[in-house]
């Protein structure tokens, strides 16, 4: 399948989330041109739940945190919950000769931004405080229960050559929006040292939806928009040479003052050229 194809299959299933937006009146009304189009606003959207997970590879109990967020997958769906692992703070580890750590700087600025005091916390759609595990399915469960106005549709495709990747995020607003759109790139399946509950070290965890980078800068781009707007943003990114390609995805939001509004999360296509 060429990209062309790849970019209209990923649009095509926007359609279903657009309502009749445009009015006719009768064409004795009277009624000037420019006052027979009437805006209706698009319907609501499901809301996606993003899960700021603040962890760490010495954390006794982030392990315990991790759970959780299987459990809370388990619940709602993957589409609906998507975790970002953010190791940060002093109980993570950056690499150093054969220790894999996982450990950013970026992550370190969160965490420091957000007042991260000890791990395992959580930022459920940004709104509120930042919360303990035994709060998260509470706040979870109230955060799904509110549609969204804003609706994502994200696409991404690699140039597996050149290691370049470019993205494609489609937002169509229900409302006004002033805020941002970030772009992060996380990974699964990362094989690494882990402080367990019971404090013994197990070097073979496996790490899921690891926070590596963010793509558009640490608080992303400045987003405003009107309602009715349907916009078509690109985003491009290096891919570091250690990361696996088939275990990279692409996590997409937008948010203001008054937390997440919506956010989406796609894994990564390789280009394949046609002949």
């Amino acid at each position: 399948m060429t990209t062309a194809s790849l970019r209209s299959a990923g649009y095509a299933s926007l359609a279903v989330l657009l309502s009749c937006f445009v009015l006719f009146c009768a064409s004795c009304s009277g009624i000037a041109e420019d006052e027979r189009l009437i805006f209706v606003k698009p319907a609501q959207s499901a809301r996606a739940v993003l899960i700021e997970d603040f962890t760490g590879q010495r954390c006794i109990n982030c392990p315990n945190a991790a759970l959780e967020i299987e459990k809370l997958k388990e619940q709602y769906g993957a589409d609906t919950i998507i975790a970002v692992g953010i190791h940060s703070g002093p109980l993570a580890v950056f690499s150093r000769g054969a220790v894999l750590g996982l450990r950013t700087e970026e992550g370190d600025a969160y965490y420091e931004h957000w007042g991260i005091q000890q791990e395992p916390m959580g930022y459920i759609n940004r709104r509120g405080n930042i919360s303990t595990v035994d709060q998260w399915p509470t706040l979870v469960r109230e955060a799904v229960q509110q549609p969204s106005d804003v609706a994502l549709s994200l696409l991404s495709f690699l140039d597996e050559e050149t290691r370049q990747l470019e993205i494609t995020l489609q937002v169509i607003n229900g409302t006004d929006i002033d805020g941002h759109v970030q772009v992060w790139i996380t990974e699964d399946d990362i094989t690494a040292l882990q402080m367990m509950p019971d404090g013994t070290a197990n070097p073979d965890y496996v790490h899921q939806h690891v926070f590596r980078k963010s793509v558009n800068g640490l608080w992303g781009d400045v987003y405003q928009a009107a309602a009715g707007d349907i916009d078509d943003l690109s985003f491009f990114c290096s891919l570091d040479e250690d990361w696996n390609i088939e275990n990279l995805n692409v996590v997409a939001f937008i948010y203001t003052n008054e937390g997440v509004q919506q956010v989406t999360e796609c894994s990564i296509d390789v280009l394949v050229d046609s002949f």
